[in-house]
């Protein structure tokens, strides 16, 4: 499934590196309509105000482990509004424990991926998520 260019995504991870390097990945995939924050507590109020403004963000990629909120927090947020609760996201973390990966599926996650990872992988996940959502 080809996705649109301009799908407009949001990355959220503490480590600026690491937004950087998502952020690289995904322009190499082929997108170009990318948004960073730097943890839940600052992406929560992007997340709104782009959906009130009408122009909602349309997948979110983020850390799981984040001071302020973490991902699970920003996904269980998502998760809890109506408008939104639908949202494509995709956890990111240095944890590959079976608990975590419980969950965050219990949280309502789409898909999860453990770092360190690569572009292939991430395509391959992002293609997942979209092709389930039809």
């Amino acid at each position: 499934m080809e996705l649109k260019s301009d799908l407009k995504i949001l990355v959220v991870d503490d480590m600026g590196t690491m937004r950087k390097i998502i952020k690289k990945m995904l322009v190499q995939l082929g997108f170009n309509n990318i948004h960073e924050a730097q943890d839940g507590s600052e992406a929560w109020p992007m997340i709104k105000t782009h959906l009130a403004e009408g122009a909602p963000f349309e997948f979110v990629i983020s850390d799981w482990n984040m001071p302020g909120m973490t991902g699970i927090d920003l996904l269980k947020n998502v998760r809890a509004t109506a408008e939104i609760h639908g949202l494509p996201f995709l956890m990111v973390t240095a944890e590959a424990e079976q608990s975590n990966v419980v969950t965050a599926v219990q949280s309502g996650v789409n898909n999860y991926v453990v770092k360190p990872f690569s572009a292939q992988t991430l395509k391959e996940k992002i293609n997942t998520i979209f092709s389930n959502k039809k």
